[in-house]
């Protein structure tokens, strides 16, 4: 699949406006019932060394991994890492791993932040809104919000993530809600979840709740992490599996 260059604005200040900017593209609505491929992002570094992303093709009728790509930024092109503002770092390796793709997913599902960001747009969000995609974040930890109580020990609790001052979202007690605290599994830390884009936020839970998993993360998401890692130990890039 071609897709559009990701932009690669001057400063932080510059970065913040164009997520402002692109916000208001963002679209909580949208069915998932007809996406039956995924890609799967995750990436992954070395101090000093090349980022590497991995994009996953997941088939949702065999539940299992169709192929996988590889893309690699060297490490002197990698834009900082900053809280906020880790779509400017990796969405533009993770577009190189989906051009390498020979299928064209149906929709995204990121290691990251959708909506429950500072600005409403986090990775998983600019990315839907960059290439168009129904996408969905599945982070492994907590950028934006506040629980909406205490999330229950059992396997499959979720609890609201709100945020007073978030510009998307629906109502939740104390604010309006970006997201979801999601028990994947009994016994360990929860994952957050949100939407990104052309998904509502019951969609973006049901939708990972229903992916199967073998530890906390939604098995597509796993395989990614996977890959990721093992492309940057072993120096892999390009088409690296496929059936």
């Amino acid at each position: 699949m071609k897709l559009p260059p990701f932009p690669a604005p001057a400063d932080l200040r510059a970065a913040a406006a164009l997520q402002e900017r692109l916000v208001a593209a963002v679209s909580l609505e949208g069915s998932w019932n007809r996406v039956r491929t995924l890609a799967a992002l995750d990436a992954s570094i070395k101090r000093g060394g090349d980022l590497v992303a991995a994009a996953v093709l997941w088939d949702l009728d065999h539940q299992a991994v169709r192929e996988v790509a590889v893309a690699r930024t060297p490490a002197g092109s990698v834009f900082p890492y900053v809280p906020g503002f880790l779509s400017f770092r990796e969405a533009p390796v993770y577009l190189a791993a989906l051009e390498i793709l020979s299928g064209e997913p149906d929709a995204l599902l990121v290691d990251g932040q959708g909506i429950a960001h500072p600005r409403g747009l986090g990775i998983a969000a600019h990315l839907g809104v960059h290439t168009g995609l129904a996408s969905i974040g599945v982070a492994k930890s907590r950028l934006f919000g506040e629980p909406a109580g205490a999330l229950p020990a059992r396997e499959g609790a979720a609890v609201p993530l709100c945020a007073g001052a978030a510009r998307l979202g629906e109502p939740c007690a104390g604010g309006v809600q970006v997201g979801w605290v999601f028990r994947s599994r009994s016994g360990v830390k929860p994952v957050y979840v949100s939407p990104g884009h052309r998904v509502s936020l019951a969609g973006s839970l049901a939708f990972v709740s229903s992916l199967p998993r073998r530890t906390k993360l939604p098995e597509p998401l796993r395989q990614a992490h996977l890959w990721a890692g093992r492309a940057r130990r072993e120096g892999l890039a390009g088409r690296v599996f496929f059936e």
